[in-house]
Order: structure tokens, then sequence, then C-alpha cells
């Protein structure tokens, strides 16, 4: 079984998907961390994807030795996750995220992940393009200035300069372009089921969905009572 939430930055969507995957005993794709990572090598070769050619990109990506590990990524073997979460990164995923030969790339990989089966994958667009068939599909969601302070509590830890504003401002920016982007929007799915956790608990979200999971799919829940 496949379960996705997909949503904007800041929705709160990769720790209440990992939560989610605890409490169902499933594996846990964090897709966005694909990309960050992508992106971090990028910009450690200072590589300006978006001015290369089709070929020399795919020629590019071919060259990554990008690993999935139940932590996070790795590149060339090494664990990046302590490396991916600042906003140089996120803006320079957000970018790259849009060229076809980078989602191609990775298009694989996050399918491949699908294939064994019992997973929750979280990005923004797996209902809508990656898992097109999946079992159960969310969308969450918060309101601009809720997800902005979340996105800042988290990232002032890693850089105390950083200011809400900034923050917000970056986010912004990336809501743009994930919403206006021709190759894969973001967008719920048509059969999503979308949830606003503006004011609620991660706690009270990962109920949420584990019930409907109970009730859709009729899934065995671990270490879980309704």
């Amino acid at each position: 079984m496949v379960i996705t939430v997909d949503g904007p930055g800041g929705a709160g969507k990769s720790t209440v998907s990992r939560n989610l995957a605890a409490r169902l005993n499933f594996a846990f794709l964090d897709t966005g961390a694909m990309y960050r990572a992508v992106a971090l090598c990028a910009l450690g070769e200072d590589a300006a994807l978006a001015d290369l050619d089709p070929e020399r990109r795919k020629t590019w990506l071919e060259g990554i030795k990008l690993e999935l590990l139940p932590g996070g990524v790795a590149l060339d073997g090494r664990p990046v996750e302590a490396f991916i979460r600042n906003g140089a990164v996120a803006s320079a995923a957000s970018h790259i995220s849009a060229l076809p030969e980078v989602r191609e790339y990775l298009l694989g990989r996050q399918r491949a992940a699908g294939r064994r089966g019992n997973l929750v994958a979280e990005g923004r667009d797996m209902g809508t393009v990656v898992f097109p068939e999946a079992e159960l599909k969310f969308f969450l969601t918060a309101s601009e200035e809720e997800r902005a302070r979340r996105r800042f509590k988290d990232m002032a830890l890693r850089d105390p300069q950083l200011t809400l504003a900034e923050v917000r401002r970056e986010m912004a920016g990336r809501d743009a372009r994930d919403l206006s982007r021709t190759l894969a929007p973001l967008r719920p799915a048509s059969e999503a089921i979308i949830i606003d956790s503006t004011g609620m608990k991660e706690e009270e979200v990962v109920a949420l969905m584990l019930a409907r999971a109970q009730k859709i799919a009729g899934v065995r829940l671990t270490g879980f009572s309704l």
C-alpha cells in the first residue's frame, strides 16, 4: 500500500509523514530531501543546471551517487541530511525541481521505492504524478503565516541570523514557482483528502490520517487505537 502526502513548504509534511509511517510500520520516502541533495551537489560543484542543455544535464545527473537511507539521503556514500536543511539549498531545490531531466532522474528512484510496498511518500507531486494509483492520498496545507512561522522555528536553530520576514519571502517565492510551473505543478490530486493543519498539533493531524487509513484501507494500525 502507498500513502501520499503532498502540500506546500512549511505545512508539516515531513514530520507528519515520518510519524505516520512509524505508526503504520511503513517505509518513509522524503522526496524533498532527494531534490535538496541534488541541489546541494550542484551548489557544491558550482553547476548551473538551468544553463546546461538537456543532454549535459542528463550526463551530470548520471554522475551523482544518490542513495536513500532510512534516516535521509547520502551523496557518494556520505549522509547529507545535516547539510540540506537551510534556505540556500531549499531555494536551489525549488529552482531545479522545474527541470524535466531532474524530475525524470528522481522519478524512477521514487517509484522503485513504491514497488517495495507499504510506503508513506511525502512531496509535492506524489499523488498526482509519482504515485497516481496510490490507495490513499492526502494534501496537507496551512495558512501562509503559520507555515512561515513553522519553517522559521526550524531553520533559526541552524541560522541564528535568519529573520521571519526572510523565511516568509522565500516561501512565497517557492509557492509561486511550485504553483505556476508547467511540469508537475503543486496541486492536490482530485481524490486527495485535504487537511488544513493551521492551529492543529502534529498528533492531531497524524490521528486524522490514521483514522482515514483504517476507514478507507482497513490498515492494521501499529500501537494506535481510535
